[in-house]
């Protein structure tokens, strides 16, 4: 069990739950059982017999099941093959399992562990069985459902024996009795040996509370050491930068900006650090927001940082922070009367002696502001008074680099996460439960909207030459375009190899030709459809150099066409592109596809955003566009991401481990549940932040938090 399900001890078996209950008379729907994958199925068998082969030399045994709606082939070879026709009598019922295959058409089983059912012979074991609910197990080919199964009533007996003693339960008794969930022995019993429905969703609700509350305490105690950490309040000094700042800027602040920013202001003015994540959707003005703070900041005499993860985004925002702060970016000594200060950038590509006079401002207070990726982070980069640290799209950020900015402080820093992805608000409380979260939800004034359309050039090639068509529409408009590949194109490919003899389906050749390449892709355009278009290319490996020149005169309007890959997903800002044809479209996420899409209609001209794809029409992946081109509301986009992906890519790393403790809770389905775990967390927290007087939840906290865990929540 170890080897094969990373089950260890007892208790991982009690949390190994049932995936789902076979009832008499309710049966896997054989018709639908998917193909390779292995499978446990409750029939009936209908009827066997053996056939010989190889001129009487081999035989074989051929048993067929039904559940009453399809039909199933069972084949044995060998010696075996008399001992499973006396058990596979017609009329007998079963669970099976093993891997789903076909032979002329017809799905089969090739030698399949099984277990009968209710044998005629003893009617108590029958009647019994007849009145069970059959827990079926996630299991694999070398450890069947039915093993796992007799292994839990091993277990369960020996519970049983000794009074359930060795279970500590973790919900405070006020607590379990005032929401009325079972006790924990009797949720395990019936989770695992249920005697009906009402059983399972009892065990559910209790499982499912445990899951979320253990979770929730972990963070809300985050929480609570993170409150009593000292910090430098920054309270901005009437007349300062931000005050000049906000009298030049030539537009008013949303609502919604306005109202972040307060919140942002008074999380500052405390002595204890702020963990604040600033959500909002592709264009809602995050940047301004968090400029504002950092102005804020430096008029209170700390310095900010702004970390990005990538070159091309660090020198997008020091060039549009410089921009919009205009003369104020020029300024001399920090507190000086000129009131302005310096804004510089630090890169890994710098040259000597650029970065030596950055790393100079720095360490004297000449800078207020450095914008920079991970090179921030070095051993030898020192602030003069770090008093901010602004974290761009913190789900491609690890811990340990935020942590390791943040000791760059005489005092731990205030702490800005920024995120253009939305996240549902169950996730961002249980990902990201260890940060207070803004949400900036509405669109500044002038924003164009983005009209999105699916072009499936398998079905319809036609659609994909209008699309082309419509680029150079919007180019003799005097507009430009991207136009997004999944691969660059100099790699070694190797396509997968189709198997000899398999027919393959429409889906199966898209999925295994390689993505379309930016390289191939720019060739093609430029000698075919785009011909006499300023076309360039924009990928992750040309030199930094390389790079800041195509963006700098793309945004020039030195360009007609950018073929780019994903590098422009985050950050790229150039009003004046209208369209964006996005190649292979079903190869990107959901919310990247959002993410792409917020690059066009960013300024007063309405945005157009083309999803090409070669997947059939019936596919999954084309669902998942279909919802892309629905709608433009991001946060209804990361519900269906989550819905279509698991949980486990959810919490991924973000929780280093957490995520194996998620076995009954469901992010997005049990948000009541989490929100309401949350509270209670946050009111045992405050009332005992030891928990001293809560043993049992103490343990079970330490086995959720082994020491990689909590030490992964300490860097946060």
């Amino acid at each position: 069990m170890a080897e094969h399900l990373d089950l260890h001890t007892v208790g991982d078996l009690l949390h190994h739950y049932p995936r789902r209950y076979a009832e008499r008379g309710e049966l896997t729907r054989l018709a639908d059982l998917p193909l390779d994958e292995h499978v446990t199925v409750v029939a009936q068998v209908l009827d066997a017999r053996v056939h010989k082969f190889n001129q009487g030399r081999g035989q074989r045994l051929e048993v067929t099941v039904t559940d009453g709606g399809g039909r199933l082939q069972l084949v044995f070879f060998g010696r075996s093959i008399y001992h499973h026709q006396k058990e596979l009598v017609p009329g007998r019922r079963g669970m099976f399992a093993g891997k789903v295959g076909t032979f002329r058409n017809i799905r089969q089983l090739s030698h399949p562990a099984y277990e009968m059912l209710g044998g005629d012979s003893d009617a108590s074991a029958a009647k019994a069985w007849a009145d069970q609910l059959i827990p079926l197990y996630p299991a694999c080919s070398k450890m069947e459902s039915w093993k796992i199964s007799n292994a839990v009533d091993v277990v369960l007996a020996s519970m049983e024996a000794t009074g359930w003693e060795a279970v500590v339960d973790p919900l405070p008794p006020a607590l379990r009795e005032g929401r009325g969930l079972v006790p924990l022995p009797e949720a395990l019993r019936k989770i695992h040996r249920p005697r009906a429905k009402a059983d399972v969703e009892d065990a559910r609700s209790r499982l499912k509370w445990d899951e979320a509350f253990v979770l929730q305490v972990a963070l809300a105690r985050r929480r609570h050491a993170d409150s009593q950490l000292p910090a430098v309040a920054r309270k901005p000094a009437p007349g300062g930068l931000l005050d000049a700042f906000d009298a030049k800027l030539p537009f008013t602040l949303t609502d919604g900006q306005r109202k972040v920013s307060a919140e942002i202001f008074d999380d500052l003015a405390t002595e204890h650090p702020m963990h604040r994540l600033l959500q909002g959707e592709v264009g809602s003005g995050k940047t301004m927001v968090a400029l504002r703070a950092m102005l804020a900041v430096v008029d209170a005499g700390g310095q900010a940082a702004m970390l990005a993860p990538t070159e091309v985004l660090a020198q997008q925002h020091h060039r549009s922070i410089t921009e919009m702060m205009g003369e104020l970016a020029e300024g001399g000594m920090l507190g000086g009367a000129e009131r302005g200060t310096k804004v510089v950038l630090l890169t890994g590509s710098m040259g000597t002696a650029a970065r030596r006079q950055a790393l100079l401002d720095l360490i004297t207070g000449e800078a207020g502001v450095v914008v920079g990726t991970h090179a921030l982070i070095e051993d030898k980069v020192q602030f003069h008074d770090l008093g901010l640290v602004v974290v761009d799209e913190q789900h491609r950020f690890g811990v340990e680099q935020r942590d390791a900015l943040r000791s760059k402080g005489k005092q731990p820093p205030h702490l800005l996460v920024m995120t253009a992805t939305p996240i549902p608000r169950t996730v961002a409380m249980t990902v990201f439960g260890d940060l207070e979260t803004s949400v900036l939800d509405q669109l500044p004034a002038g924003r164009s909207p983005i009209a999105t359309h699916v072009v499936p050039a398998k079905d319809k090639p036609h659609f994909l030459a209008r699309a082309w068509e419509r680029v150079r529409e919007e180019v003799a408009g005097g507009h430009q375009a991207y136009v997004v590949c999944p691969r660059i194109g100099d790699e070694e490919d190797a396509p997968k190899k189709k198997s000899a003899g398999s027919a393959e389906s429409a889906e199966d050749a898209a999925e295994r030709r390689p993505p379309l390449a930016v390289l191939d892709v720019a060739e093609e355009l430029s000698r075919g459809p785009l011909a006499g278009l300023r076309v360039e290319v924009l990928h992750g490996r040309m030199q930094p150099d390389a790079k800041d020149e195509v963006m700098r005169r793309f945004a020039a309007g030195e360009v007609d066409v950018l073929v780019a890959t994903t590098v422009i997903e985050v950050g790229v800002n150039v009003p004046n592109s209208t369209a964006m044809v996005i190649m292979d479209a079903d190869r990107f996420g959901v919310s990247q596809l959002h993410q792409l899409r917020g690059r066009v209609g960013r300024g007063s001209a309405p945005g157009l955003c083309l999803l090409v794809s070669e997947m059939p029409e019936a596919s999954p992946a084309r669902a998942r566009l279909g919802a892309v081109a629905a709608t433009l509301d991001g946060f209804e986009l990361s519900r269906i991401d989550l819905e279509q992906r698991r949980e486990g890519d959810v919490l991924g790393q973000a929780q280093s481990g957490v995520r194996s403790s998620l076995r009954m809770l469901t992010v997005i389905d049990d948000e009541e549940i989490i929100a309401a775990a949350r509270e209670e967390a946050a009111a045992v927290v405050a009332a005992d932040p030891e928990l001293a007087r809560l043993p049992e939840l103490r343990t079970a906290l330490d086995a959720l938090l082994d020491k990689d865990r909590e030490e992964f929540l300490d860097k946060g």
